[in-house]
């Protein structure tokens, strides 16, 4: 090896030192400087007294590692809060769920339940409405409007929250519950029920209402109908009065506070009113209202008259109706043939009992159809007109009489007449 050649001026050189790198067929020189030296020497240094001084410190500062240590235990006590919030919240939506599905669940059945009370009061209801419609009351249908509670109408409606919830009554609570939970922004379940349970109540409560108002129809209907007929009855002078029902009695109970009392008081008061249009309207077909002998012209009225055997003013104790022999003779109410034979003047005479002390005889007859007991009805044949006994030709001889004193038999023709449009 050569050797290194001599500075001139400052003599020999420092040796260098040279890294040689070879791979394969190549090779490379590195020459180590000693500023390179130094610095490597300079770095292992500090990092050697950076290890040290950490190592130093952390062995004489245990405060730090118990403070991280706490650190760390703060941190995993506030996630454990957390995370224990969360589960309170959780719990606290979940009951609220259950709270607000009991509630569904408890206005669903409140409103069957008042869904059912309209049902079964349209079974009364229905029995007093063809009752009224029997006797000649009517009142126009109440106009509802095309909402799903007015779909039950007058009769409950089966099938009105059915509609509105969209399901049957086993499964509205969870299906109308599990809809109510999509409830809008600012609305939760809970007013979301009660805005739907209301509409429903008030459909239903508008229903009742169409209800009461039209029994209340019929009920004043029924009173000025039988006040009618009494004010007519009475210008016959039978006693109104003695019409009323009897037999009525009981031990005394306390009122009932229920919700349905107004509407029970309001059929209670219907039924009543039909009880005594009924009862008026029987008593109408009972007395003699009717006429003997329809279609013909009255020859003699009620009164004093010329009597045409005698010449000499005589009581005619009833009216004498122009017919021809084996005309019909027709009974004016219903009752009981008490007489049916020949009778001195009256010749072939039928008289019926119409109770309350009133009968009717039918004289001059040229047959009778009829016998002692017989029940019959206003309007059936008793016999056939005729001439009779003591009579100048062939009539009907018709009287009305009271406690077996003639009356004119004109006041209950004329109140007959009245009471027509009353009993058709």
């Amino acid at each position: 090896m050569a050797h290194p050649a001599e500075h001139r001026t400052f003599g020999k050189q420092k040796k260098q030192h040279v890294l040689i790198l070879a791979s394969g067929d190549h090779v490379r020189h590195l020459t180590i400087r000693p500023w390179m030296a130094a610095m490597t020497l300079c770095f292992v240094c500090v990092l050697g007294i950076g290890y040290l001084a950490a190592t130093a410190y952390l062995i004489f500062r245990d405060d730090l590692i118990g403070a991280t240590i706490a650190h760390q235990a703060r941190m995993q006590h506030d996630y454990e809060d957390r995370i224990s919030a969360l589960r309170a919240q959780i719990d606290r939506v979940t009951s609220r769920q259950l709270l607000d599905q009991q509630v569904v669940e408890q206005k669903v059945e409140k409103l069957f339940e008042q869904q059912a009370a309209l049902t079964s009061r349209h079974g009364r209801l229905g029995g007093l409405l063809e009752r009224a419609e029997e006797s000649g009351l009517s009142t126009e249908e109440p106009s509802t409007t095309a909402t799903p509670g007015k779909q039950a109408s007058l009769s409950g409606g089966v099938n009105a929250i059915e509609n509105l919830l969209g399901t049957s009554k086993k499964a509205a609570t969870p299906a109308a519950f599990a809809a109510l939970g999509y409830a809008p922004v600012g609305e939760n379940s809970s007013d979301r029920a009660d805005r739907v349970f209301s509409k429903v109540t008030l459909s239903l409560k508008t229903i009742e209402q169409d209800q009461l108002h039209r029994i209340t129809q019929l009920t004043r209907g029924a009173d000025k109908k039988t006040e009618e007929m009494a004010a007519i009855m009475t210008r016959t002078g039978i006693k109104i009065d003695d019409l009323k029902p009897s037999g009525i009695g009981g031990p005394f109970v306390e009122p009932q506070d229920a919700n349905g009392s107004i509407f029970e008081n309001s059929m209670n008061d219907l039924d009543v009113a039909l009880n005594r249009l009924e009862i008026m309207r029987s008593t109408a077909g009972e007395l003699p209202f009717g006429n003997p002998a329809p279609g013909r012209n009255i020859t003699s009225r009620f009164g004093n008259r010329m009597d045409p055997f005698l010449g000499r003013p005589a009581l005619h104790a009833g009216i004498d109706f122009q017919a021809e022999t084996g005309a019909n003779v027709r009974s004016t109410g219903a009752g009981t043939v008490t007489v049916a034979a020949n009778s001195g003047g009256y010749g072939n005479m039928v008289e019926v009992d119409h109770g309350q002390g009133i009968t009717t005889r039918y004289g001059h007859m040229s047959a009778i159809l009829v016998k002692v007991g017989d029940t019959i009805e206003a309007g059936d044949i008793v016999g056939r007109a005729g001439s009779t006994g003591r009579s100048t030709g062939p009539h009907v001889h018709y009287e009305v009489r009271r406690n077996d004193s003639p009356i004119d038999p004109m006041r209950f023709l004329s109140a007959g007449v009245k009471l027509q449009s009353y009993l058709n």
